[in-house]
């Protein structure tokens, strides 16, 4: 029940940014010749502009590989994706200092992208590193995820737009340089851009009232489902990994992994020195037991050495900033 309650509520909110763009496209359509309408319309459209879900990119610092570059990645990733039930990428993108592996529909044309964060990934065995791509993958939102998450940023777009405004600093600034100037007491040029300016935001904070109403009313629908998400992104995750090989990824993602990466980096360690480092702890348990083998179905354990191979140049070029990362 809650989770219907939340997506007609979201639809409810994208209906009003619909809204909007009828207004505007009606208001200049009736009123061609009026400069008036015009100027009324265009704003209305551009408020549904501003108001409207966002596609998604990206990252800034993300790199996207060739295909004829990094054949043997792109293979694995679309082995899993193929074995969870997503579909394939059509980019694989890597990102120096974040940690996240992260897979997601970007643009216009919902291009499938894998964004893998290479610090994780260079620490992860075969085994865990199937488990790290499948738990991106299983992580896909649903439609009604879709719509309501795109209806709470629509929601924050609202916020911000009628609560969240503050007068601007260099506004502030050059007001105090006046006031402490030589006109002393005397009235000066700010008195009515305050008034204004306070009118403006005492007016925002009325209307945004029923908007943080809506909002925290649909954050709470939204998060009522959370368990239900976390199952089945669980239960997607599992046809590639097991549990146990899912818990080990958990813990090890904690942050366990980096210190001594970073410490092998501060010594001018090689990546390739860094990487074997790396799964010389993970075959070990605390008592120095070799753990189970680390190939997986997915990946063995050459295929992941040829990957290491394709993506030799960007550790080389990540482990350099990995004192940055905390």
């Amino acid at each position: 029940m809650k989770r219907l309650l939340a997506l007609l509520l979201a639809l409810m909110v994208h209906l009003l940014t619909l809204g909007f763009v009828a207004l505007g496209a009606w208001i200049i359509l009736a009123h061609v010749d009026d400069l008036v309408a015009w100027l009324l319309g265009v704003t209305s459209l551009a408020i549904a502009w501003a108001l409207r879900p966002r596609l998604g990119g990206l990252p800034a610092d993300a790199e996207v590989l060739d295909r004829s570059s990094a054949p043997e990645l792109y293979g694995v990733a679309e082995r899993v994706a193929d074995r969870v039930g997503v579909r394939r990428p059509a980019k694989v993108a890597v990102r120096d200092l974040a940690a996240e592996t992260r897979y997601g529909r970007v643009g216009p044309l919902r291009t499938p992208v894998l964004t893998i964060g290479l610090p994780l990934w260079l620490a992860l065995p075969p085994r865990q590193r199937v488990a790290l791509l499948a738990t991106a993958y299983a992580r896909v939102p649903t439609g009604d995820e879709l719509i309501v998450d795109g209806a709470l940023d629509t929601l924050e777009a609202w916020r911000d737009a009628l609560v969240g405004a503050e007068a601007l600093q260099v506004r502030q600034e050059a007001q105090t340089k006046i006031a402490g100037s030589s006109l002393g007491t005397l009235d000066h040029p700010g008195t009515t851009y305050e008034a204004m300016g306070a009118l403006g935001r005492l007016i925002g904070r009325v209307l945004g009232g029923p908007v943080l109403l809506v909002r925290y009313a649909l954050t709470r629908l939204a998060r009522a489902g959370e368990a239900r998400t976390v199952a089945r992104q669980r239960a997607l995750a599992r046809r590639a990994a097991s549990e146990g090989e899912l818990a080990a990824l958990d813990a090890l993602a904690g942050g366990g992994y980096l210190a001594p990466m970073q410490a092998a980096a501060l010594r001018g360690e090689s990546a390739a020195a860094i990487r074997q480092g790396a799964l010389a702890r993970s075959r070990l348990t605390a008592d120095g037991v070799l753990t189970s083998p680390p190939h997986s179905e997915l990946l063995g354990t050459h295929d992941s050495e040829r990957v290491d191979e394709e993506l030799l140049g960007h550790y080389t070029r990540a482990i350099r900033g990995f004192g940055l990362i905390s």
